[in-house]
């Protein structure tokens, strides 16, 4: 049995303004027009015999993004492991073998990045088969991709001794220089590494036992105090981030006497950086352009414009990025495209929003966008899904007005009656609305069929989302949580 190990962690920064910390790339739809990264990594072994359920390890502010998006294209995930912090992926991967360990001690687990691109799924399931009978024979494998051009943004692995359908590894190789990558690709004799992995559940536990042995005693012990939360696992919080962070290839792969390497060519991309998506996107019939949203273009060539709520236009221009969102735009050569990371450091050290989330902030259940913020009030939209509800809560900063503009809302609302609150529930229908006061309870259900949209004005000395008190939530968050 072959288990999918879907490791979603990263921040996809170099695909800023569009990846942002709190909704990263693999959630986008950036390759298929109707499925994220995320989704095309879940269903990238459908209909392959032999193939367990996913097991996804994801941080734990994603956690409902990840089980919405799934339930969404009707995967049932087999577990849902939650990282209080992220510690790369040996630790991940230590988790979800240990999990193996738990509910399919057999599997081969394939460790799949959830946000790369495979162009080509039937190539890559003949890979995975071949790698399959490695791994009976006690190998550690991994996927290596046939180069196609002197790329200086991956690592590289040299083959070895042929071994069956793959190769003994004879080295693994950093990111080289322009020069080395020339020579690496004139060789034949290197494949990129692609980060995907094939490796029996006992033998990667082993293999961390004797490689970093460290890091599977701290997982031991995260692990021996998990919880189950909902839908999710939970692990123990104090002992996972006494783990220290490392990746598999450091951890083990490098140092084990039993790597193997299997070549495969299936349209892989790790969509690193605006460029991979240029390479993904670009036609030779719309003059070299890779277009996406409303976009006018008039004598440019080889460049990627992409738009998300507004028209963009571009004049007398080639070899560029161009990405708008509606809170930034970015534009950048395209032979400069690895380095918009630089802009979200820079983000980051002026404590900007941009960075960490978009004009539009999804949650269980839905989703609200910010239409206008300035000193003293904020204007929201907020669409809550139907048969969802938001926590009984309490702002002491902000008093809050609500306008149905479609569906119809319960709205639960507390009186004071002196101390204590009573409360009370009513309906609204589309063009009603109700005041919030500071400082009273509240809570706004969708009992309806359809979505419910309405628009929020808050009032207030600060409206930050961190001004929250939660009484009761169904989606288990903690009482001054805003995830």
């Amino acid at each position: 049995m072959i288990l999918p190990v879907i490791l979603s962690g990263g921040s996809g920064s170099r695909l800023w303004p569009v990846s942002r910390e709190h909704y990263p790339k693999q959630f986008l739809k950036l390759h298929h027009p109707d499925l994220t990264l995320l989704q095309e990594a879940a269903l990238r072994l459908h209909g392959m015999p032999d193939v367990a359920a996913p097991m996804v390890v994801c941080n734990e502010e994603h956690r409902f993004l990840v089980a919405e998006q799934l339930q969404s294209v009707g995967v049932e995930p087999l577990r849902i492991l939650l990282e209080p912090v992220g510690r790369n992926t040996a630790p991940a991967l230590a988790l979800a073998a240990l999990a193996a360990e738990e509910l399919s001690p057999d599997s081969q687990l394939l460790i799949m990045p959830a946000d790369h691109v495979i162009e080509r799924p039937e190539a890559f399931v003949r890979a995975v088969e071949a790698g399959s009978q490695l791994v009976a024979q006690r190998r550690l494998v991994t996927f290596g991709i046939t180069p196609t051009s002197p790329h200086t943004g991956y690592g590289y692995i040299r083959r070895g001794e042929a071994l069956g359908d793959g190769h003994e590894v004879a080295a693994f190789v950093e990111k080289p220089d322009l020069e080395r990558a020339t020579a690496y690709l004139t060789s034949g004799e290197y494949l990129w590494n692609s980060g995907i992995f094939l490796l029996g559940g006992a033998q990667v536990l082993e293999a961390l036992g004797q490689h970093a042995p460290d890091i599977l005693d701290a997982c031991r012990q995260a692990y021996a105090g998990r919880q189950d939360d909902l839908d999710f696992l939970r692990v123990d919080p104090d002992a996972f981030r006494a783990c220290r962070g490392e990746s598999i290839d450091y951890a083990v792969m490098e140092h084990t006497r039993q790597a193997a390497v299997v070549p495969m060519d299936p349209g892989w991309s790790d969509v690193g950086a605006w460029d991979s998506i240029y390479a993904l996107k670009a036609s030779p019939s719309e003059g070299g352009n890779a277009i996406q949203g409303d976009v006018l273009l008039h004598q440019t060539r080889n460049s990627l414009v992409r738009s998300e709520s507004r028209l963009v236009a571009a004049v007398g221009v080639e070899d560029l990025v161009i990405v708008e969102t509606d809170d930034a735009v970015l534009v950048a050569h395209r032979d400069h495209a690895q380095e918009t990371k630089a802009i979200v450091n820079a983000l980051k050290a002026s404590g900007r929003s941009e960075c960490q989330s978009h004009q539009c902030v999804y949650r269980p259940w839905g989703h609200y966008r910010t239409m206008v913020l300035a000193d003293g009030f904020q204007v929201k939209e907020i669409v809550v899904k139907p048969g969802a509800k938001l926590s009984l809560q309490m702002h002491h900063h902000r008093a809050e007005h609500w306008v149905v503009v479609e569906g119809t809302a319960r709205v639960t609302q507390g009186e004071r009656q002196g101390e204590a609150q009573a409360l009370r529930s009513f309906l609204l229908s589309e063009d009603e609305s109700t005041y919030i006061p500071l400082g009273t309870m509240h809570r706004l259900e969708n009992p309806g069929v359809i979505p419910l949209r309405l628009i929020e004005v808050q009032t207030g000395s600060y409206l930050g989302e961190d001004d929250i008190v939660r009484f009761d939530d169904d989606y288990g968050r903690t009482p001054k949580s805003h995830s």
